[in-house]
């Protein structure tokens, strides 16, 4: 288990799709937390005009393109999540561009109380010290409903889960845990605990109950 506070070393917070990380993230944002999220550095690396929307369109064709010239994220994920193959092909192409650009925000606010970088999938991180690993973690059944609440109908969801770990999987790679099986107050509760765990102080009145 890694001691909190140590040395003030870095957050990796993850979790399975549906889990509910991003509103971890915000919540640790709201306490004073610098979030850096790969999720939407992933989209700016791709934008139209950049160097990554070229290495894709490269590596993929052009029918990953919409009809402004914009990346089809949607079809390019259909693509990809069923090929491993291109999946990591994929993944080669984004990853070091969201790792050195988020290296780079996080050298902007080495003060924060927290430096936490919200990813997807674990691995490789941004951070020169080893990060403690915060999973967030969710019932399958709760991860598939919201998942339905974002849109996306069975055949996506169980395409999208399948192609991750099992939550067995996810667990072994924390070094501490947040439950969101609940509602917000309860999720609030566990991050609560989170902080204190990892500052050694309370969260900020400021940031509200």
């Amino acid at each position: 288990m890694v001691h909190p506070r140590s040395a003030h070393r870095p957050v990796v917070l993850t979790g399975g799709v549906g889990s509910g990380k991003s509103s971890v993230g915000r919540l640790l944002s709201a306490w004073g937390a610098h979030v850096v999220d790969a999720d939407v550095l992933a989209r700016e690396v791709v934008a139209p005009g950049g160097a990554g929307l070229a290495a894709v369109v490269a590596a993929f064709g052009t029918a990953v393109l919409s009809a402004d010239g914009s990346l089809d994220r949607a079809g390019l994920a259909e693509l990809v999540f069923n090929a491993p193959d291109q999946l990591a092909q994929l993944e080669a192409i984004i990853h070091p561009q969201v790792q050195s650009e988020a290296a780079e925000r996080f050298a902007l606010d080495r003060d924060a109380a927290l430096l936490v970088y919200e990813v997807p999938i674990p691995g490789h991180s941004p951070f020169a010290d080893p990060p403690v690993v915060v999973v967030v973690d969710a019932p399958d059944d709760a991860r598939r409903e919201r998942l339905r609440q974002r849109g996306l109908d069975e055949t996506q969801i169980e395409a999208r889960m399948a192609a991750q770990q099992s939550r067995v999987e996810w667990l072994a790679l924390a070094d501490r845990v947040v439950d969101n099986g609940g509602d917000e107050v309860a999720l609030r509760v566990q991050v609560a605990r989170l902080w204190r765990w990892l500052t050694g102080d309370d969260p900020p009145v400021s940031a509200g109950r």
